[in-house]
């Protein structure tokens, strides 16, 4: 039997199945390859380029494999532009994720892993150093969070009406490269946009320094995505082994960083001094996100391994792989 990976060629999804591979699982990857790399995965792996707005071809794509579970992970997931265009970002990840669980329901599919996001949180008031837990009250302040809470609404209404086993893991803020090869090649968030800034000769920018933290610069917990292909394995035993039923579970180190301070970690790595832009503050960040991460210990036995320093330098290094 096999598990299908949504959104496989991307980023994190290239992780998910070199690391699901070593599980001895097989698999099929659906990517519309808008922003994945074939290239990124495994010759062995098929991959069809289907998008899931397309209910059609999502629908084809479970008549043609024998489907046992899903990680879905494919959505678009920029705060600023989910701010300009909620009406595209609804489309693509709620309606898109509404065509895939209605394959899977039509073929008894019940098992699924969701790739949900510590946006579904808002912006909680939160003291220095405190984390955040999965009980915390969800209510997110940009369009991009708001899709993945529908989603964790919706999953969670499928474990009632439809017997789903749904783990949702609330990633915190991904960075670094398990192989070179696999790194970020975008620059959406804030690592590969500061590698960015060095390779252009241009000063990374630093979106607002008057916020409630020790520095004034955002606050977040920055996991490595060679931790969070790992904590998907885990989550992937869960729900093969649970009854029916919802978990919502953080996926972080437990471990915030500020702007600033991640700044300074890749002016440390890099050996290449940075003098950052202050500029006006992005609509829908938060001051603060950290991950409380006793609930992944329990329920997956999983934590984080790696370190700021080791997500900085492997995405540093990957990063060098890529733009050559």
């Amino acid at each position: 039997m096999t598990w299908l990976i949504t959104g496989g060629a991307g980023y994190i999804g290239a992780h998910v199945v070199a690391e699901t591979l070593k599980s001895g699982r097989d698999l099929v990857v659906l990517d519309d390859l808008s922003s994945g790399v074939a290239a990124r995965l495994p010759s062995s792996i098929e991959v069809e380029r289907v998008t899931l707005t397309d209910a059609g071809a999502v629908e084809s794509v479970f008549a043609k494999h024998y489907i046992k579970g899903v990680i879905h992970l494919a959505a678009k997931k920029k705060v600023g532009e989910s701010v300009e265009r909620p009406d595209y970002y609804w489309q693509e990840n709620v309606g898109g994720f509404q065509n895939l669980v209605a394959a899977m329901k039509e073929h008894g599919v019940m098992n699924l892993v969701f790739s949900s996001s510590a946006a579904v949180y808002g912006a909680p008031t939160i003291e220095p150093g405190q984390t955040i837990s999965e009980f915390e009250n969800c209510s997110p302040i940009n369009p991009y969070g708001l899709t993945k809470l529908e989603g964790e609404i919706i999953s969670q209404a499928l474990t009632v009406s439809g017997g789903f086993k749904v783990a949702a893991l609330r990633y915190f803020n991904v960075a670094g490269a398990g192989q070179p090869e696999l790194g970020d090649q975008f620059a959406f968030n804030l690592v590969p946009i500061v590698f960015e800034a060095i390779d252009s000769e241009m000063p990374p920018k630093v979106f607002g320094n008057d916020y409630s933290t020790p520095d004034g610069s955002c606050i977040r917990d920055y996991v490595h995505v060679q931790d969070l292909a790992e904590a998907h394995v885990a989550a992937i035993d869960l729900v093969e082994s649970m009854q029916p039923g919802f978990e919502a579970i953080n996926i972080g180190t437990g471990v915030g960083a500020s702007v600033f301070e991640v700044l300074s970690m890749i002016q440390n790595v890099t050996e290449i001094e940075l003098d950052p832009e202050i500029v006006e503050r992005r609509a829908g960040d938060p001051a603060a996100l950290v991950a409380n991460v006793s609930k992944a210990k329990e329920i997956l036995g999983w934590q984080s391994r790696f370190q700021l320093r080791d997500t900085v330098q492997s995405a540093w290094n990957a990063w060098q792989v890529s733009h050559k």
